[in-house]
């Protein structure tokens, strides 16, 4: 029977302050996630803030990752598309998607806070409205398209990577726009702005993306869409969730209650979280699932997104652990806790 999702792995790359390790052990741990059968793993990128995560420049790493790996996805999540050269990012795609062999999955957004546009000489304000720009450029150069107008073509051409484009979304009409445009899904691991549990939240979300696919398909299918458009990448949900498997609850809670606590006196300072939180309602609303394997298994089988995700990405951030004990978690989590839910793993060269 085939799985009814496939299985991700994504981080922020948090961890020692010696750069030179902290890839090294992240290429190490993304290759033991492809021993373990993993279907994906991702990077986020962050710049300035190494709170937030390790990693401003996501290909060159995953370059690195492609040449000790041969069969796992290669995933951003995401690149901050109004930051960039729409057009640098498409090259970059290009060359790692023919250094792997294929296997990269661009995920893209407007995100990122407001410094970091401050420092790029961006403005913050024109965030979604530069992305959407922004990804007519990116998709019509993977694409194949003559640029601006002129006969130029992107090097090295990817056409296929223009179909594996993935969007995040932080509403329900933002999701909607993704679905319109054709592109692959992205949702974060919890809704920081809202009181009520992720899943509630974002389970609408997940329905609108899926009602604007049927509705542009419906539209090509009668030759209503738009000339120009980008081409429409297979209907995925990528659904990302903070675990932490350990022994039982209290050892996974020990282990990474100190960042945690860190995360939520962020989000407190930023306004939302309120002040004077216990450390259970700190993990609620980081919608963290943790401890056993099997209480972490039961708690992610009742989140209301997962019956309409294609794709379940996990991460640890805001947790860090060594690479040995990550190593052990993945090693949980792809032999317990995700087969609970229907997952068969894949193993290398398989």
């Amino acid at each position: 029977m085939p799985a009814p999702f496939r299985l991700g792995f994504l981080s922020h790359l948090h961890g020692t302050p010696d750069p030179r390790r902290l890839y090294r052990d992240y290429v190490e741990l993304f290759v033991a996630a492809e021993q373990l059968g993993f279907d994906s793993v991702w990077v986020a990128q962050h710049h300035f803030d190494a709170s937030a995560g390790g990693l401003p420049s996501p290909f060159p790493f995953l370059a690195a990752v492609a040449e000790r790996t041969s069969r796992i996805r290669l995933g951003t999540a995401v690149v901050t598309l109004p930051l960039e050269d729409p057009l640098r990012v498409a090259e970059d795609a290009a060359v790692l998607d023919a250094l792997s062999g294929g296997r990269v999955e661009l995920g893209v957004g407007s995100g990122g806070g407001p410094d970091a546009f401050a420092a790029f000489g961006r403005n913050f304000a024109s965030r979604r409205e530069d992305n959407s720009a922004a990804l007519r450029v990116l998709t019509a150069a993977l694409a194949g398209r003559p640029i601006d107008g002129a006969e130029l073509r992107l090097q090295p051409t990817s056409p296929a990577l223009a179909e594996r484009v993935w969007q995040a979304a932080f509403s329900q009409d933002g999701a909607s726009y993704v679905g319109a445009a054709g592109s692959r899904l992205l949702l974060n691991r919890a809704v920081f702005s809202s009181t009520e549990r992720t899943d509630a939240v974002q389970a609408p979300w997940a329905e609108a993306y899926l009602a604007a696919r049927r509705a542009a398909a419906g539209q090509a299918a009668t030759g209503q869409a738009a000339t120009g458009q980008s081409p429409a990448g297979e209907v995925r949900i990528g659904l990302s969730r903070g675990v932490f498997p350990a022994a039982d609850r209290r050892t996974a809670q020990a282990a990474i209650a100190a960042p945690v606590m860190r995360m939520a006196e962020r989000m407190i300072k930023a306004g939302l979280f309120p002040g004077g939180m216990k450390a259970e309602e700190c993990f609620e609303r980081l919608h963290i699932s943790y401890g056993s394997p099997e209480e972490v298994a039961e708690r992610l089988a009742s989140d209301r997104v997962l019956p309409l995700a294609t794709d379940l990405i996990f991460q640890f951030s805001p947790a860090a652990p060594p690479l040995d004990e990550a190593i052990a978690a993945l090693e949980l989590l792809a032999t317990q806790v995700a087969p609970a839910l229907g997952w068969q793993p894949q193993r290398a060269g398989g």
